[in-house]
């Protein structure tokens, strides 16, 4: 796995998130675990 720009990862752990600024090989870890990539939120629509 590799880690994208400007991609949020968040631990399922103890909450922490961490923004990616350099892409690169490797994984992102917290609590002894990867973390996860964290979902867009839905943009409210414009009607």
């Amino acid at each position: 796995m590799s880690n994208a720009l400007g991609k949020r990862y968040q631990c399922e752990k103890c909450g922490t998130e961490v923004l990616c600024n350099k892409a690169g090989d490797g994984v992102v870890e917290c609590c002894d675990a990867p973390m996860k990539l964290k979902e867009a939120k839905p943009l409210p629509s414009s009607d």
